[in-house]
């Protein structure tokens, strides 16, 4: 989805906040909350979905909870002969590829990806480089998670909430 120029209100910062503490809310009860019509609350979630702002509305899945707790951070080089499409495609058939960026600098890509253990670990990566067109791999391991992927301090300075 493009990017687009879009600015939020108090409304909009204040209806994804109650989204985000309470994900399974209903706009009647979101209406009642935020002292706005249920068509208003309606609208405003429609828009917001329409537009990207909100991604979801599944469960947020821990990977430590599930058997996954050692995280990575991988930048990857890859072979321009093959290129972004090829590469991120044999990416996404890898489960414990979590996401991928391309990125500037020494890179190409960079992908966050979990583990079982660190020899888990390892039959990951030779997994990821096993690819032609992935030329050299660099791996980070995560230690510990200091401030968890957030978007609610962004929302509330964007919506002035």
């Amino acid at each position: 989805m493009a990017v687009q120029d879009v600015h939020l209100d108090a409304l909009d910062g204040q209806l994804l906040g109650l989204l985000t503490e309470e994900p399974r809310i209903g706009v009647l009860e979101i209406s009642r909350r935020l002292g706005v019509a249920r068509g208003t609350a309606q609208a405003r979630l429609d828009k917001l979905l329409a537009r990207g702002a909100i991604r979801g509305f599944g469960p947020e899945v821990s990977p430590a909870a599930i058997g996954f707790g050692v995280m990575s951070f991988v930048t990857l080089e890859i072979s321009q002969r093959y290129g972004h499409a090829a590469v991120t495609a044999h990416l996404a058939e890898i489960p414990e590829v979590l996401e991928a960026h391309t990125i500037t600098g020494s890179g190409d890509l960079m992908c966050r990806i979990v583990a079982r253990s660190n020899a888990d670990l390892q039959r990951v990566i030779d997994q990821i480089v096993g690819y032609a067109g992935i030329v050299r791999a660099s791996t980070i391991v995560a230690l510990a998670e200091q401030i968890p992927y957030r978007t609610m301090p962004l929302v509330r300075a964007a919506s002035g909430a």
